[in-house]
C-alpha cells in the first residue's frame, strides 16, 4: 500500500507544478544560488576548448572597466550539458551554448530557479556559435549585470543604515548597508565609509552647478575637475598628499539614467599625489533640473591587497538605489 501512496503523491506534485496548458509553473521553482557575478557556463568540453570557448571567455571574462588590475566581468564555472540537472540548474545567471540544426538566441527568465537570468545560444556550426556569441554578448552581459545588481541590492536591504540626514540635506535617498558609517557631513557634502580588513570602501555625495558640464565632449574633463576639487579639499589623506584622479589612464565614460534622470557614469582610478595610494572609483553625475544642479554620487575603494571587482560592484549597486527628491 505504501509504494502506491508514494506514487500517487509524486503524481499529484507533478500535476500541481504544471499550469492549465500543461506547461511547468515557474512560480514553484526553487530559490537561485551563487556568489555575485558567478556565471555558470554550460557547454560541451570540445567546444569549450576550441574557438567557441575562446569567444565565451573573450566576452564574459573580459576585463572589468575602471579597475587598476585586470579582473573578469564574471567568474566562470564551465560544465557539460549532461551535468546541467537538478541543483546544478539553480545558479542565478547561466549561459547555455550547444550545436543545433538551426541558429537561435533566447533569454530565459526564472526557468529553473528564482530569480534567474539565462541565455541559450544554439548554432549549426562552431563558426555560427562564435558569431552569435560575439553579436549578442553585449545585451546578454547587460541582462546579467542588471540581475546581479538587483541581487546585491536585495542582500543590502537585509540590514540598512539610517540615512535620514542625507535625504534632508542633499535631497537624495540611498540604501546603504549598516556596515557603513557616516564619516563626514556638511551642508553640501556627505561621506560614508566601510572599514575592510585592509582598507575601506567609500561613498561620496555632493553637488555641482547645472552648467558645470558644458557638453558631451568635455564631460570627462569637467567631472574630473569637480571630483579632484572636492577630493583635495574634503578628503583627509596622510603626509599632506592630494586625492586626485589618476592621470595615467583615461576614465571610461557612459551615458545612462539614474532614478529616471539623465546621468554620466564615469569609471576610472584615483591616486594620492606623491604617495603610494590609489584604487578604483565610479561616479554618477546626475542631471537634476528640478533642483538646478548635477547631483554627484561616487564610490571608491582603497584596498591594496584585495580584489576590487566585487567591492566596486557593491558600491555601484548602492548608488543605483538612489531616489532623488
Amino acid at each position: 500500500m505504501k509504494p502506491l501512496y508514494f506514487v500517487l503523491l509524486a503524481f499529484i506534485v507533478v500535476l500541481s507544478s504544471c499550469s492549465e496548458n500543461g506547461k511547468r509553473d515557474k512560480s514553484l521553482v526553487p530559490s537561485s544560488v551563487g556568489n555575485i557575478n558567478a556565471l555558470q557556463v554550460i557547454v560541451p568540453n570540445d567546444l569549450w576548448n576550441g574557438i567557441v570557448g575562446e569567444a565565451i571567455r573573450n566576452n564574459f571574462a573580459a576585463p572589468t572597466d575602471g579597475l587598476p588590475q585586470d579582473e573578469p566581468l564574471f567568474s566562470i564555472n564551465q560544465m557539460q550539458p549532461e551535468s546541467f540537472t537538478g541543483f546544478a540548474r539553480s545558479n542565478r545567471i547561466f549561459l547555455y551554448v550547444v550545436l543545433n540544426d538551426s541558429n537561435s538566441v533566447k533569454m530565459a527568465k526564472n526557468e529553473y530557479a528564482r530569480p534567474q537570468t539565462g541565455a541559450i545560444i544554439k548554432g549549426s556550426t562552431e563558426e555560427e556559435l562564435v558569431n552569435l556569441i560575439n553579436e549578442n554578448a553585449p545585451k546578454i552581459i547587460e541582462a546579467f549585470h542588471k540581475s546581479e545588481i538587483a541581487e546585491r541590492q536585495r542582500r543590502t536591504e537585509i540590514s540598512l543604515l539610517k540615512t535620514d540626514s542625507l535625504k534632508k540635506v542633499m535631497g537624495v535617498s540611498l540604501k546603504i548597508p549598516s556596515a557603513y558609517r557616516l564619516a563626514k557631513a556638511t551642508d553640501s557634502f556627505f561621506w560614508y565609509r566601510k572599514d575592510l580588513k585592509d582598507g575601506t570602501t567609500n561613498i561620496l555625495v555632493y553637488e555641482a552647478p547645472l552648467d558645470f558640464i558644458k557638453n558631451d565632449s568635455s564631460a570627462v574633463g569637467d567631472i574630473i575637475k569637480i571630483r579632484d576639487s572636492i577630493g583635495s579639499k574634503l578628503l583627509p589623506v596622510e603626509d599632506e598628499g592630494i586625492f586626485i584622479t589618476e592621470g595615467a589612464y583615461a576614465p571610461y565614460l557612459f551615458k545612462t539614467k539614474l532614478d529616471g534622470h539623465f546621468a554620466y557614469l564615469t569609471k576610472g582610478t584615483w591616486e594620492v599625489k606623491d604617495a603610494y595610494m590609489g584604487g578604483p572609483f565610479l561616479n554618477f553625475a546626475v542631471r537634476d533640473e528640478k533642483n538646478n544642479r548635477y547631483l554627484i554620487l561616487e564610490g571608491f575603494t582603497y584596498a591594496p591587497a584585495a580584489r576590487k571587482r566585487d567591492l566596486q560592484f557593491e558600491l555601484e549597486s548602492i548608488l543605483e538605489s538612489a531616489k532623488i527628491h
